[in-house]
């Protein structure tokens, strides 16, 4: 008979839990009985994809993530990579999209806490925050109510806890309308002389908990965060946490000087799956069990049960092991700084983790069972593409409506190209995030070399935290993913995500060393979701490989699908965010963005118009309403030279300005350039063949492509060296002058906009429509 006949626990209960049928049996095969409520629950959130990646982790197994400079590779609550000189930075990214989109404020604020928790569990003083956001159309008013959340909920957490909120991307687009995406990466420099790790050590060993009290809110937070949203999600708020960044300061402060005397064996926060996640983890990583007592918790609720502390996912709380006979030490410093601190349990030969509760045994698990021997899911991949692939590849450019050098006729009114240009830059894709980042602080900790806005990338200076041996050592950072190249190619939109990635750090005059990655996805146990999860993979290791930048690290994010009103799921884009850390040797040999003077030459770096396409386009979306066609093929061995060259043009001080050609094309990239310069530029461009489009000269998308301004005493060296190094794969387009981007073929204009009007379009776009 099966085990799940006779167990105490209904069928709904089973599943309201988030465990399959045959899951249970296993539980019950490993226990060797039927489990209680409380260890019920803590199957439910240890054996959820957020926490144990049973769907993806054998594609996970295929990045490459070693390398001269890593120093901590995947496994750990951060990746730590050698910056030189004694720097080490600890980085990391994680997603709170499901919170995020029924409480926008809370979920939004909290993942900025956790991430932050992730950097300093390290022994790592956090020094900057990015984030990477998806919402759905700004003319919903759902929409408008999430953006105005989620970006109050960053600030006020950021703000307040003190570290900068340095760089970032907004996308707009109707498939993430009911479920938005909010993944937010934080960096951190090593401030103790060891790395602190999690794994358990120390028979007899003490175990602290350390920080806030506990309550019922965030309960059950990782399996909420493991299912689809639908109407009923809204009544889920008491799985989103309630965050408090004054606490988590105190914390921070707390943490970095009990690792510094040395009385912490192993650390670990208390994040997805709260008591239940990081007793597991640190005994399963030791290979030692953990022995807790609910009646040492501080709690901030009366009459709680064992399921509710375990399952808790309150904020600003951490798990330590202490070295036996230090732990009054550590209690004192946590007490200075206003916070609990209690010895709540001791490390145990036996390699399970038992919770007491009024002096009873109130869950008795295996650590590993919990933690490492998850269930894993090798689903069946596709052996073609799907039918949705397949018809958006036929698709070709001679479908679009006939062009001139005039311009377009787009639903019977003719267009000029100077018109579409304004339509594209007041896209709120494309537009200015001003409205975002203004409500930052971003220069808080008063290292931020480059500011949100000016550049392609972050660039924080590394200030050392131990010692005071000055550096002018930096470190730039992007967050970086075009889904809809991604939704239209997996394996080539992501390559590309971890190219163009490559090219943000490169236009700094960062070389680029390693990724966080967040891969957000709809169901995996859909064919469809699952090919595109599965390509996507192949694509980053592919990528990564030959960019030499290895993965430290992550967070899976699946099911990220909304149920509509006939309750279907609708799934998002598939969206591999690609965070990514970059050295900067010299930080005032960095590179912004904008046109810095009159009379500067201007170079595109890269293939000019042969690689590139307008399917997947900015302009195909916005224009013609159109999602289809092939996206740009990732050019990985030009990239890699295009991009060395503009860091080498950028440290020799040839290159006054940089900035790579991404949506929108190359009109786009030139208009932003001169907004962020407030310069204009004259341009000439070469004739197109005679069977090419006006359009795709001027909106195509394309790899390995960068704009660079020179100053005109140094274009015979930088002529000369881009000659030898990128032998045809260059051209000079123009000069910057005057306060119009006038661009012209043989003596056609195809646009001529002024600043004033580009500048209006593009930085009140998202206000307007908000």
């Amino acid at each position: 008979m099966s085990a799940l006949a006779e167990a105490p626990f209904s069928l709904e209960e089973i599943a309201s839990e988030g465990i399959k049928p045959d899951e249970y049996e296993e539980i019950f095969r490993r226990l060797g009985r039927h489990p209680n409520k409380a260890e019920l629950g803590m199957f439910g959130v240890m054996w959820s994809e957020h926490c144990c990646y049973k769907n993806s982790r054998p594609l996970l197994k295929q990045f490459p993530t070693t390398g001269d400079r890593i120093l901590v590779g995947p496994g750990e609550n951060a990746g730590v990579v050698d910056m030189g000189d004694g720097l080490q930075l600890a980085f990391k990214i994680e997603s709170h999209n499901h919170p995020s989109a029924v409480e926008p404020f809370q979920g939004a604020a909290t993942g900025v806490g956790g991430i932050l928790r992730d950097i300093f569990t390290m022994g790592a003083r956090p020094i900057a925050i990015l984030n990477s956001l998806r919402f759905g159309s700004l003319e919903e008013a759902r929409t408008r109510r999430l953006v105005n959340g989620v970006v109050a909920g960053i600030s006020h957490y950021g703000n307040c806890v003190g570290v900068p909120t340095v760089g970032g991307e907004v996308y707009f687009d109707p498939s993430y309308s009911g479920n938005p995406l909010v993944n937010a990466m934080a960096l951190g420099l090593m401030e103790t002389p060891e790395i602190v790790t999690s794994g358990a050590v120390g028979i007899g060993n003490p175990v602290l908990y350390v920080g806030s009290t506990t309550g019922r809110d965030g309960m059950g937070g990782a399996s909420f965060a493991s299912a689809e949203l639908s109407d009923a999600s809204m009544d889920d708020r008491p799985a989103v946490q309630v965050g408090d960044p004054f606490l988590e300061k105190a914390l921070i402060e707390a943490c970095l000087e009990a690792f510094k005397t040395g009385a912490v064996a192993a650390a670990q926060d208390m994040g997805a799956a709260g008591i239940t996640c990081s007793t597991s983890e640190m005994a399963a990583k030791g290979g030692v069990g953990i022995e807790l007592d609910l009646d040492k918790v501080p709690v901030r609720e009366t009459g709680m049960v064992p399921y509710e502390y375990l399952l808790s996912e309150s904020q600003e709380r951490m798990l330590f092991v202490a070295h036996k006979g230090r732990e009054q030490e550590l209690i004192e410093i946590f007490e200075r700084w206003g916070l609990h601190a209690v010895v709540a349990g001791t490390v145990i030969e036996e390699a399970i983790v038992r919770i007491l509760f009024k002096g009873e045994i109130a869950a008795e698990i295996p650590a590993t069972a919990l933690a490492d021997n998850t269930p894993i899911y090798h689903r069946e991949l596709l052996q073609e593409p799907p039918e949705y692939a397949r018809k958006a590849w036929e698709w070709q450019e001679s479908a679009l409506p006939g062009c001139t050098a005039a311009g377009i006729e787009l639903a019977g009114k003719a267009h000029s190209w100077t018109e579409v240009l304004l339509a594209l830059l007041d896209s709120p894709t494309i537009a200015s995030k001003q409205w975002v980042y203004r409500q930052y602080d971003h220069q808080v900790q008063n290292n931020t070399v480059l500011l949100p806005g000016g550049a392609d990338a972050a660039v924080i200076r590394l200030r050392p935290q131990l010692g005071e041996v000055a550096s002018t050592k930096g470190v730039a950072a992007t967050v970086d993913c075009n889904a809809r190249y991604v939704y239209l190619h997996p394996y080539e939109g992501a390559k590309m995500a971890v190219a163009e990635a490559a090219r943000n750090l490169s236009c700094v005059g960062a070389e680029p060393l390693a990724v966080t990655d967040n891969l957000n996805f709809g169901s995996p146990e859909k064919a469809i979701g699952y090919w595109q999860l599965a390509q996507a993979c192949r694509g980053i290791a592919d990528a990564c490989r030959e960019l030499a930048t290895p993965v430290t690290g992550g967070n899976v994010s699946l099911y990220n699908e909304t149920l509509d009103a006939e309750g279907k799921p609708q799934s998002i884009y598939p969206t591999p965010v690609i965070g990514m850390v970059g050295l900067v040797e010299d930080i005032t040999q960095v590179c912004g963005q904008g046109w810095r003077s009159p009379g500067d030459a201007i170079y595109l770096l890269g293939s000019g118009n042969s690689n590139t396409t307008l399917g997947g386009s900015e302009y195909l979306a916005v224009l013609h309403q159109t999602i289809a066609g092939q996206p740009p093929i990732a050019d990985l061995a030009l990239e890699r030279q295009v991009q060395s060259v503009c860091r080498q043009g950028i440290r020799q001080g040839w290159v006054k300005s940089a900035h790579d050609c991404a949506e929108g094309g190359l009109a786009i990239a030139l208009a932003e350039c001169c907004i962020s310069g407030q310069l204009g530029a004259e341009i000439q461009l070469s004739a197109p063949d005679p069977e090419a489009r006006w359009d795709h000269l001027l909106f195509a998308e394309g790899s390995a492509r960068i704009l660079v301004s020179v100053a005109a005493e140094q274009v015979e060296t930088w002529e000369s060296y881009m000659q030898s190094h990128l032998s045809a794969s260059w051209q000079k387009l123009g000069e910057v002058g005057g306060t119009t981007l006038s661009l012209t073929v043989d003596n056609l204009t195809l646009i001529s906009a002024s600043l004033e009007e580009m500048g209006d379009r593009w930085s009140k776009a998202i206000e307007r429509r908000l």
